[in-house]
């Protein structure tokens, strides 16, 4: 019995080992390939460009300035999966109602240098509100746009740097609390190394927020967008699509609801 024991404490040991040391590949999976504007169907709508990282790394972005000056600017930071190019659907709205749009794009995605981690994701933020701020796009005008894991980088900017408005879509507390879930035979909640604890700054933002979040949703099941909401200081508003999944929401309004928010709260005007 010792020995059997013995054998299950250091298949246990030896596979927290390698989760520990594998838990960026396990957190992150970019698509390395590089998005084109054409493919996307945003060729003479929106540029490519390159922004310049603290850490002196070149990061693809696609811009479209907002039609009107002063307009507002849509800053999206996508989801873990995929790169900008899947994400021309989902900006596609926002364009045709005269939002500018700037498609942040990360380290480790799209074709871009470096390696993803909390810290690197949040300087890649930085540099793509740096551009804007060159561009004469002051912070007022700037609707932080979150996706799924970009609702962590979202809500980090607007803690940081303030901005016209939230918008966090199918959102978590933290890395930690899901991955704590999942793993729920390890302590992993100790060991993850990007936290991305968005339960902890949700409190400090001093813009309007709205929250979307399906009930089916099985990657990010929405108890945590509801946690995330009730903890967030008012204005703010949220919308819980019934037959929502993770990244159907368009299928139900969400642009919509998204446009009609901000415009009850004049949020880039």
């Amino acid at each position: 019995m010792g020995v059997i024991i013995g054998i299950v404490a250091g298949l246990y040991l030896a596979s927290l080992a390698l989760l520990f040391v594998f838990q960026r590949n396990v957190l992150y999976v970019p698509n390395t390939t590089a998005p084109d504007l054409a493919e996307a169907g945003l060729r003479g709508v929106m540029q490519a460009l390159h922004t310049t990282t603290e850490d002196g790394l070149q990061l693809l972005a696609w811009y479209r300035p907002p039609p009107s000056n002063p307009g507002a600017v849509l800053v999206y930071f996508h989801g873990n999966a995929g790169h900008i190019g899947h994400r021309a659907d989902r900006v596609r709205p926002y364009i045709e109602a005269g939002y500018g749009v700037l498609l942040v794009e990360y380290r480790g995605f799209g074709g871009n240098p470096g390696q993803p981690s909390e810290q690197g994701l949040y300087a890649d933020a930085r540099a793509a509100l740096d551009f804007l701020g060159r561009q004469g796009i002051a912070r007022e005008r700037m609707v932080f746009y979150g996706e799924s894991l970009g609702t962590a980088i979202a809500v980090e900017m607007a803690t940081t740097h303030g901005c016209a408005a939230l918008v966090l879509e199918a959102p978590f507390t933290s890395v930690a609390a899901v991955a704590q879930s999942r793993y729920w035979m390890f302590p992993v909640r100790q060991l993850v190394l990007d936290k991305f604890d968005s339960l902890s700054k949700i409190v400090r933002i001093r813009c309007p927020l709205f929250l979307m979040h399906g009930e089916r949703d099985r990657i990010i099941p929405i108890r945590y967008g509801r946690e995330l909401f009730d903890a967030a200081p008012d204005p703010k508003a949220a919308k819980w699509f019934p037959e929502g999944n993770h990244t159907n929401f368009d299928e139900f309004g969400g642009p919509a609801a998204v446009m009609e928010f901000l415009r009850q709260h004049h949020a880039g005007d």
